[in-house]
């Protein structure tokens, strides 16, 4: 009863100080500030989108925007980069014939068929993704383009069933030795890119590296992604999205100071740097990030750094840590600490057509007015009320753990680490 008497007091006591003209004088300017802010994102969004359309069709005015950026590339492209566009595929034949193919192959076109090499692989796949794959060899070879598409019969299953269970294997809670789900995908990665490292030998040079995951993009995407920052960086990413607002990519994301994301929708990042540059719809500085496509500089892959994809040591996994080795490459590049790595937020690709379309709005901006200020202030909130981390506490306490049971463990990408052990199954991968 008193507990009762007492809110129904504060009720009574709030009603009455909000009627008064200092507080609708004070809440007046809050709502008017609110309104303001969002116009502001709004513009700087919109001021985004078409800096991005002005840029491609600036030089043909009777021409759409693709359009022109291809005609112009293909015609300047003794001027453009070459590339090495490396990808791996499993079980993506619905993408891989609906759009996928096809973008690659008007990639190749804008870049200059004779200044690109394609090198994808899939392993295990039981869709028809074999079947899209090698109809894209033979329009690669039908055009020139230097490539290699590499089908294999390998199935998870013979993955698991291997007799060498050392590196990359690890010993779990339900009884067994299980093979871990990263190394097994650096081992993958690695396998594109091999071509990068054999041509360079042969003295064959690439500029840039363009990794592409199973996802809906444009040439347009691309260009604008490879001009992030003037050209200027370690690595360059997109954002991208499965099911929108929500973004995808949640485990090799960090933001400029290493944290992981503050929210799964915009504006996303818990640092002042990153969130700010990303309310501006600017490029965003961070330490690590993948989300769909990333354009590298080739040199460190081929250079005496010899920079390649990895896995956490398996000890430090026994402590039921991992970390994406798409996050790891970024903590072992050395040119991620003179270069940058970005999150270009105008660049923005999808894992199915409805996403790719939600996030390209005819009209509007790709981030609507509500969204905007609901973000806005879900992002304080969160700042104010969640300084730590459970997660973090967790993760450093087992880290320092590990690096006490030997001289010389350290990890240098501790900023990638989750409470997480992943290991692969037959039909995929699962968390254990």
């Amino acid at each position: 009863m008193a507990r009762r008497i007492g809110a129904h007091w504060l009720f009574l006591y709030a009603r009455r100080v909000l009627r008064g003209p200092t507080a609708r004088l004070l809440v007046l300017v809050l709502v008017a500030g609110c309104f303001l802010e969002v116009l502001r994102v709004q513009h700087s969004i919109a001021r985004g989108e078409a800096l991005r359309r002005r840029r491609w069709a600036s030089d043909d005015p009777n021409g759409g925007p693709e359009e022109n950026q291809q005609h112009q590339q293909h015609q300047q492209h003794q001027q453009q980069p070459r590339v090495y566009i490396a990808s791996m595929h499993w079980n993506n034949g619905a993408i891989l014939g609906g759009y996928w193919n096809d973008a690659v192959l008007a990639l190749a076109d804008a870049l200059g068929r004779d200044r690109v090499f394609v090198s994808v692989y899939e392993s295990g796949s039981w869709d028809d993704s074999k079947e899209k794959l090698r109809r894209l060899d033979a329009e690669l070879a039908a055009r020139g383009v230097a490539r290699r598409v590499e089908v294999s019969d390998v199935t998870h299953l013979d993955e698991m069933s291997a007799a060498d269970k050392g590196e990359g294997w690890v010993d779990t809670a339900r009884g067994g030795r299980e093979l871990r789900r990263i190394p097994y995908l650096a081992r993958l990665r690695n396998r594109t890119i091999r071509d990068l490292v054999e041509l360079a030998r042969a003295g064959t040079m690439f500029d840039k590296v363009l990794f592409l995951n199973d996802v809906i993009f444009t040439t347009e995407d691309v260009l604008t992604l490879m001009d992030t920052n003037g050209g200027e960086y370690a690595a360059a990413c997109s954002l991208d999205f499965s099911k929108p607002p929500q973004y995808y990519d949640t485990f090799a994301l960090r933001d400029d100071r290493g944290d992981a994301h503050l929210m799964q929708t915009w504006p996303f990042f818990r640092s002042k740097g990153s969130r700010r540059a990303m309310v501006r719809h600017d490029v965003v500085p961070v330490t690590s990030c993948w989300n769909g496509i990333v354009v590298m500089q080739a040199e460190p892959f081929v250079s005496s750094t010899g920079l390649r994809f990895r896995g956490v040591p398996d000890s430090l996994a026994a402590h039921h840590l991992e970390a994406s080795e798409c996050c790891l490459i970024h903590a072992d590049n050395p040119l991620s600490r003179t270069a940058g790595v970005f999150v270009n937020p105008r660049v923005r690709v999808g894992y199915n057509p409805e996403a790719y379309a939600l996030t390209h709005p005819g009209a509007g901006t790709w981030v609507p007015a509500w969204d905007i200020f609901r973000g806005l202030w879900a992002s304080r909130i969160r700042r104010w009320t969640a300084a730590l981390t459970l997660e973090g506490w967790i993760v450093r306490r087992r880290v320092a753990r590990w690096e006490a049971e030997a001289e010389g463990n350290r990890e240098p990408g501790e900023f990638c680490l989750v409470n997480e052990m992943q290991v692969i199954v037959e039909n995929g991968w699962a968390h254990v």
